[in-house]
């Protein structure tokens, strides 16, 4: 049997051996999402203006014009979201974009508090994945804006899986709620936002049927996971994720995995029998290096996912439906 070890350390984070290294990552909200949709980025002439631009929360969003919102995202994947929902009626800043960047650990900068402070709509993924955003909100106090923390609408808080946008039903939830907001916030144009949640499902159609196709061929097939990033997508195609928890939650949080998930994530992944393993693409420690060249040795196939939308200027179900895609590949490779 292979032996793992996990030997990436960093000076002065004790309890953190194996903190990631980049190579530059039942609820009552989720039962009021609309059945049978998942959002849709519009194309065509609802472009993501500033998602392309705002790396590093390089600009702020100032204002234009009376009737458009300013927004900060605090991820590319929420801001894409809204930009589409929003249209002509919102300029939308995101700060994380760079592939490079660990929104568990991203640091705030002068421009993005003062993006922040000046913005009309703030939005951020909460469940403790990007508690930099609370602390910019906090230090600059505005009676006049509306936050939505996706994260505490769905009932979650720290500790629990904070990778909502890998679970299409809580995805439509946060769709409702930032239409309903946009609405609160531009009453004189309901109608608009209205006509743009529609060309909004229209577009996302391709990855719904592609969340269908894997659901209707493949539920009940065992694949693995390094990481806890997995785990929604998982339980909504219906398939089986054999992985021990304790080891995907520690490599989430950068932690050392307890030696005897080690030992069981590294039985299952030598006996095959997991058809695919995924893992996330903007990481890279000695453990889910050795993880993955375990799988290939074994004739796994191994397919990445990322936290962030790849390439930054994508759109939400264009990046979306490239991991699905390669989903798809990996687990008709795997096949029995």
């Amino acid at each position: 049997m292979d032996k793992l070890r996990c030997t990436i350390g960093r000076p002065g984070r004790p309890g953190r051996r194996c903190r990631r290294a980049r190579t530059r990552q039942g609820c009552p909200a989720a039962r009021r999402a609309r059945p049978g949709r998942w959002l849709g980025s519009a194309a065509g002439p609802v472009a993501l203006t500033m998602l392309a631009t705002g790396c590093g929360a390089g600009a702020t969003a100032t204002q234009q014009r009376s009737d458009v919102i300013n927004v900060v995202a605090a991820e590319n994947f929420w801001g894409s979201v809204v930009s589409q929902l929003g249209g002509a009626h919102v300029r939308v800043l995101s700060i994380v974009t760079n592939p490079n960047t660990d929104p568990h650990d991203y640091e705030s900068s002068a421009s993005a508090a003062r993006a922040v402070a000046e913005a009309g709509y703030v939005i951020q993924n909460g469940a403790g994945y990007d508690d930099w955003m609370s602390k910019l909100l906090a230090a600059s106090p505005s009676t006049g804006r509306r936050v939505f923390s996706i994260g505490a609408y769905l009932g979650k808080h720290p500790g629990d899986n904070p990778h909502l946008w890998y679970n299409p039903d809580y995805v439509t939830a946060a769709e409702n709620h930032i239409e309903a907001d946009l609405k609160a916030l531009d009453p004189s144009d309901k109608a608009y936002f209205t006509a743009r949640r529609k060309a909004t499902d229209a577009a996302f159609a391709g990855v719904r049927a592609q969340l269908a196709q894997i659901r209707r061929t493949d539920a009940g097939r065992p694949v693995a996971s390094t990481e806890s990033i997995f785990v929604y997508l998982a339980r909504y195609l219906g398939l089986t994720l054999i992985s021990p928890p304790a080891f995907m939650n520690a490599v989430s949080e950068g932690n050392d995995p307890p030696a005897a998930s080690v030992a069981e994530m590294t039985r299952q992944l030598s006996a095959r029998q997991a058809d695919v393993l995924v893992y996330n693409k903007q990481t890279a420690t000695a453990l889910t290096t050795s993880i993955r060249e375990l799988a290939a040795r074994n004739h796994i196939p191994v397919v990445g996912v990322t936290e962030t939308i790849q390439p930054p200027g994508a759109s939400f179900e264009q990046w979306f439906s490239r991991e699905l895609a390669a989903l798809q590949q990996a687990l008709n490779q795997g096949a029995p």
